[in-house]
């Protein structure tokens, strides 16, 4: 199967508001980015490398697969 058009959401905001209830600027700290960079990926406007997800993903206590999900739009 080939994958088009794909794109990663993720749940950073409601995981980072709802089950840790910790700040963009807190949550950068702790992952070594801007916060900046923290408000583009909560608004689908960055998709982070494999290194930032995994440090997110850890800081928040979640899966991967919790935070982050592929979606594509064409399957063939």
């Amino acid at each position: 199967m080939v994958y088009t058009e794909c794109t990663i959401h993720n749940r950073v905001r409601t995981t980072r508001r709802g089950k840790v209830d910790i700040t963009q600027k807190e949550l950068a700290d702790a992952v070594g980015c801007t916060r900046q960079t923290i408000v583009a990926l909560e608004q689908q406007k960055y998709s982070p490398s494999l290194l930032l997800a995994m440090k997110i993903a850890k800081t928040l206590d979640v899966s991967l697969d919790e935070l982050f999900e592929l979606k594509c739009l064409n399957e063939q």
